[in-house]
């Protein structure tokens, strides 16, 4: 299986481009700009963030299974996502920890800012870099491990520790921390799916995306049937996007644009997902973040960048 992303999404690595890496930029950035706006999403569907889950996966499988018909015909089309019954339990294991990270995503961005839970969900990185130290044992170079401990200190200011201690008397709102926390442990979870996906034969591109959906569709239907349908209307519109708009025509942007790029070009651009989720924060929420904490984004995201060209050039 190929290596994930490191964006919350779990969408596999990019293969060898077939034609000139500048093709694949605009569906790629245009795929992460779309995902950056999720957040607006969430706030007006007004649901619970296992609703959120399940309609993301539902309506995603949907856009997803459509776009594997157009690249294939309907008669290989289960061919190509049948993975084998030795893979079939890694499979389901690592759809089981990406959907545990969306819905840690959707119950965190209701205590923090979008713009924030999505910078500490780009943490993932440093969790594969602990991870392979400390679980595969392997060696971390010099340069890696100050790239560490200098998006470190950028995850710190990010979170916005420096500035609530400053306030007077106050701090952040009630259930920030565990909002910080659930987006830490969610970025733990996509960096577990990265560690054990390497130890996997190769997916065809979106097969590892359709079967999360899918497991997520079997599995979270009973949310809404329990908690109660939302009220159709605006709502429905609003999940749709959710899952029409953020998976199936983000990740299909995304794999489109991955296939004709170079890994370390989807490395830096995949910033273009933060950057925009702050942005819209600040539009549209009217919360921007603190000079601090912007500081500490341009580091965290910085050091990122710095120790995933050192592990590709290393490569």
């Amino acid at each position: 299986m190929q290596k994930p992303s490191s964006s919350v999404t779990g969408a596999p690595a990019a293969v060898v481009p077939a034609t000139p890496a500048y093709q694949g930029v605009l569906p790629f950035v245009l795929g992460n700009a779309l995902l950056g706006s999720i957040g607006v999403f969430v706030h007006e569907a007004q649901a619970d963030p296992a609703t959120l889950t399940w309609f993301r996966c539902a309506l995603g499988l949907l856009g997803l299974t459509l776009w594997l018909v157009w690249r294939r015909p309907l008669r290989g089309l289960w061919r190509g996502l049948w993975v084998g019954w030795a893979a079939l339990p890694w499979v389901l294991l690592l759809g089981g920890l990406m959907l545990t990270s969306w819905w840690l995503f959707f119950t965190a961005i209701q205590q923090v800012p979008t713009g924030v839970a999505v910078v500490l969900f780009h943490v993932q990185p440093l969790w594969v870099l602990l991870l392979g130290v400390w679980w595969l044992k392997e060696t971390m170079p010099r340069q890696r491990v100050l790239s560490v401990l200098g998006a470190m200190a950028g995850l710190v200011l990010a979170t916005g520790v420096a500035e609530g201690l400053a306030a007077p008397g106050g701090g952040q709102a009630p259930g920030y921390w565990q909002g910080v926390a659930l987006c830490l442990v969610g970025a733990l979870c996509t960096a577990v799916v990265t560690v054990v996906a390497k130890r996997l034969q190769a997916l065809p591109v979106g097969t590892l995306a359709w079967w999360q959906c899918a497991l997520g569709s079997v599995v979270l239907w009973v949310a809404p049937a329990e908690q109660g349908w939302p009220a159709w209307g605006a709502s429905w519109a609003w999940l749709a996007g959710l899952g029409l708009i953020h998976t199936g025509l983000a990740y299909t942007l995304m794999y489109a644009g991955m296939a004709r790029m170079p890994t370390t070009r989807v490395a830096v651009l995949q910033f273009a997902y933060p950057v925009v989720a702050i942005v819209v924060d600040w539009a549209y929420f009217q919360q921007a973040l603190g000079a601090l904490q912007l500081v500490g984004v341009l580091l965290m995201l910085g050091f990122i960048g710095v120790g995933e060209r050192v592990a590709r050039g290393r490569r």
